[in-house]
């Protein structure tokens, strides 16, 4: 019994010094997050609006954007930003990236274009007699989109920004293959090193803490805008 207990707190042991180094790769994956975030929906709020612009040039232009980052998996993506850049001739030289700064660059490109999506989505949701009613108001068209559809495309879309959101916290373990040191990186360095596939559960535990936290964020959310 008491071999037993000493090999339970030695695993707990083990764990507790394996989640304080992944510690350190949880600024690179909670960083990636939060800048993906900032940068891409305004970015991607940009694009919708791009999309439904009465110039068809934008709309085609746009419209092969969104359909070039979303028909390509992200990893190509990433490796593209950081070893393809540099390749270019002539301007290659001027856009070397570092790792995280090409994983940021990535990231915020290809989810703009799904947020682009999801927020035309909510706009095409918008009834038709709320741009006539806010016509006859005498409302401009940005304060029909500010005060009238942006509220109601908000509400229409949260469910998907949530899935994105979720999808961005496990994304954001891609970024080991550019050798960029987040918990994953953490954990296969730890696997390789003790031959024990335990730092894959401690990383899946950091990846379903930050997940879980964001559910019970956007079903608050749901919540309050359902009023």
């Amino acid at each position: 019994m008491s071999d037993f207990l000493s090999g339970i707190a030695e695993s707990l042991r083990y764990m507790g010094s394996l989640s304080v180094s992944m510690l350190e790769g949880v600024k690179y994956t909670v960083g990636l997050f939060f800048i993906t975030l900032i940068f891409s929906i305004p970015l991607g709020l940009l694009l919708t609006l791009l999309r439904n612009s009465g110039r068809k040039v934008l709309r085609g232009i746009t419209g092969f954007y969104v359909w070039i980052m979303r028909g390509t998996p992200l990893l190509l993506q990433l490796f593209f930003f950081y070893f393809g850049l540099p390749n270019i001739p002539v301007i290659g030289d001027y856009l070397v990236l570092g790792r995280f700064e090409a994983a940021c660059l990535t990231f915020v490109l290809n989810y703009a274009a799904y947020f682009c999506e999801i927020f035309r989505g909510g706009i095409l949701s918008v009834e038709p007699g709320q741009y006539e009613a806010a016509q006859v108001l005498g409302f401009s068209k940005w304060q029909t989109n500010l005060k009238i559809v942006f509220p109601q495309m908000l509400k229409v879309s949260l469910p998907s920004i949530s899935n994105e959101c979720i999808t961005l916290v496990k994304d954001t373990a891609l970024i080991t293959a550019i050798s960029v040191t987040e918990i994953l990186y953490f954990a296969k360095a730890a696997v390789n090193r003790d031959t024990d596939a335990t730092a894959y559960v401690v990383a899946a535990v950091f990846y379903l803490i930050m997940t879980y936290g964001l559910t019970k964020l956007f079903d608050w959310l749901e919540k309050k805008f359902s009023y």
